[in-house]
């Protein structure tokens, strides 16, 4: 992954016309780059194209997916760059950025991924071409445009817990509820404000594509050439998801199918779709977690106390506890988590997985009822006693976290879709090539 170069339009360098007659036409004007495409007050760059072509080149090759026409892939790739202007646009007049920790913690996660230290990951991408502080700042555009979407989609979901209710029940009655499918799949858009024609001849194209791909052709190909969704750049696949992830409008519809059937044309708001299913495998099982009960005082530094201050003072309260003072007390009055402080610092059962690494490794060496000398992690200085732990059936929890987790997914893939489409038809795009 290489980052798009953000420039001004650099026209021809050309030397004084006095100068020009006298040295060879070969010379005399270089052009550095070109502009593909204007949006809004902004530009896509050809050799951001060329980049970019190359990268979806490169990655569908390895993924032995037929390659559609070069201008097919190149129109494709360009429109993707012109979808990302604009969301980039929209974010830097909102006012959001990803700071340097969100970029941090996204790096360190993709190292960890690939069993890689932390450190090690400049040398890992240099071996495979990549500058890492252009990896770094593409990261950071694709962190802004995932917060932009949070802000303008994820936001306006909202589920109530009847809701929540009876998409459980509804799932128990579903084929796809204790199951995970490999989607792929195929959108030919409709703009809003479509005509009547431009509807019919997108409803021919799908019926067209359904025809081709159950006769055999690669259909990660043709989602490659003719597919309007984000996913089209990766053979239109949505990788696995449980039956309650799936888009609402496919769920019952890819239940039905068997591993490398294909749908009929289904039609939505946002044009037509095309699904198939790739592979289907079984998730139903018992959820049993290992939870532990902690309860803790954090302290953090400010202008009159420093770290050695705030961590003896901690150590004072441990010793002041020990020594038969109320933990709960001390939490009350001098915790700065105003969310567990008015419980006594009391954190409730918890999977230790759920706090950040340093805490969950501090109180994972603890015994029942034991204190912890102060440690710190990013929001502060910590003591934490573990006043218990437990094997706890997580089943039913466990099913209405999913549950709701998948009910706005599947909102949310629907949702972003349109939202797209509405950038899209409000920006001013000229296509230069």
């Amino acid at each position: 992954m290489r980052t798009r170069l953000v420039a001004l339009l650099v026209g021809l360098v050309l030397l004084p016309a006095a100068q020009a007659a006298q040295v060879p036409l070969s010379t005399r004007g270089v052009p550095l780059d070109r502009v593909v495409a204007v949006v809004n007050d902004g530009v896509v760059l050809e050799s951001e194209l060329e980049t970019a072509t190359d990268e979806v080149r490169e990655r569908l090759t390895a993924q032995k997916v037929q390659l559609p026409p070069e201008a097919i892939l190149r129109s494709q790739v360009l429109e993707r760059l012109v979808m990302e202007e604009i969301q980039a646009q929209r974010a830097d007049r909102a006012g959001i950025v990803a700071s340097d920790e969100q970029v941090n913690a996204a790096l360190e996660d993709i190292a960890k991924r690939n069993n890689i230290a932390f450190a090690d990951l400049p040398a890992k991408l240099a071996g495979q071409g990549i500058v890492y502080a252009d990896y770094r700042q593409q990261l950071k555009r694709e962190i802004q445009r995932q917060m932009l979407r949070g802000r303008d989609v994820l936001q306006r979901i909202s589920i109530s817990p009847r809701e929540l209710d009876q998409y459980l029940e509804q799932q128990q009655k579903t084929a796809s509820a204790a199951n995970e499918y490999n989607v792929s799949h195929i959108l030919i858009a409709v703009a809003q404000d479509a005509s009547p024609e431009s509807v019919a001849t997108a409803s021919k194209l799908a019926q067209a594509i359904v025809k081709r791909a159950r006769a055999g052709e690669d259909f990660a190909q043709l989602a490659v050439t003719y597919s309007s969704s984000q996913t089209a750049l990766e053979g239109g696949s949505l990788g696995w998801r449980k039956g309650p992830e799936l888009p609402t409008f496919l769920a019952d519809v890819v239940a039905q199918l068997k591993p490398g059937e294909v749908s009929d044309v289904l039609q939505t708001a946002t044009g037509f779709h095309i699904v198939k299913l790739n592979d289907k495998r079984s998730t139903s099982g018992t959820q049993i977690v290992h939870q532990v009960h902690l309860r803790h005082i954090l302290m953090k530094t400010n202008e009159v106390m420093d770290d050695a201050t705030v961590r003896q003072k901690l150590s004072e309260m441990r010793k002041r506890i020990l020594a038969g003072e109320d933990f709960a007390v001390l939490a009350k009055t001098n915790s700065d988590d105003s969310g567990s402080a008015v419980n006594g610092g009391d954190l409730g059962w918890m999977q230790l997985s759920s706090f950040v690494p340093q805490f969950a490794e501090a109180a994972g060496k603890l015994k029942d009822n034991e204190i912890s000398e102060p440690f710190q992690t990013e929001y502060g200085w910590h003591i934490v006693q573990k006043l218990g732990s437990r094997d706890f059936d997580n089943t039913e929890t466990a099913a209405r976290e999913k549950a709701y987790e998948a009910l706005r997914d599947a909102r949310l893939d629907e949702a972003t879709e349109a939202w797209l489409q509405q950038l899209r038809d409000e920006a001013y795009v000229e296509i230069r090539i």
